[in-house]
């Protein structure tokens, strides 16, 4: 799954995301810690890992495996 990036906040590391069909992600901070990126933009192209229970686990992106 894909999103953009909607607001993030470099201090706590959190943010949302604006989905495809319109829908906003709350990530948490542990979702950005597990991506290894050092930051976000506003309107960057992410893409979204979940677990087997649906939570958000990692943010990464697109090109990254």
């Amino acid at each position: 799954m894909q999103g953009t990036v909607a607001t993030y906040d470099p201090e706590t590391r959190t943010g949302t995301l604006l989905l495809d069909d319109g829908s906003t992600v709350t990530f948490p901070a542990a979702a950005f810690d597990a991506s290894g990126l050092r930051l976000l933009r506003l309107g960057q192209r992410v893409r979204l890992e979940h677990d087997a229970a649906g939570t958000l686990v990692r943010i990464t992106l697109p090109t990254f495996q």
